[in-house]
C-alpha cells in the first residue's frame, strides 16, 4: 500500500524526527536515515491508520444513514 505524502509535509516529518532523536536519545540522525525510518513506519503502521480511518468513515457514513432514515419515518403521513 503507497500512502503519498507531498515532499513539503515529508520533509516536516523528517525534521521531527531528527528533532526526536536530538532530544529524546541525544542522538543525531540524517536526512537518508530519518526518511529511511519514515519510510519502515509508513509501510508497518500506515496501513492501520488508514484501515481505522476507513472503519471511521464507515462509522460516521452509518449514523448519518440512520439519522436519515428517522427523518425519513418522521415525513411519513398517517393512514386512515
Amino acid at each position: 500500500m503507497d500512502i503519498n505524502i507531498s515532499k513539503d509535509i515529508k520533509k516536516e516529518i523528517i525534521n521531527s524526527i531528527q528533532a526526536y532523536f536530538h532530544e529524546e536519545r541525544d542522538d543525531e540522525i540524517g536526512d537518508l536515515a530519518a526518511e529511511l525510518l519514515l519510510d519502515f513506519f509508513l509501510e508497518q503502521i500506515g496501513p492501520h491508520f488508514y484501515n481505522q480511518g476507513v472503519h471511521d468513515a464507515k462509522d460516521m457514513v452509518m449514523d448519518r444513514m440512520l439519522s436519515m432514515e428517522v427523518d425519513l419515518e418522521a415525513l411519513k403521513r398517517p393512514i386512515r
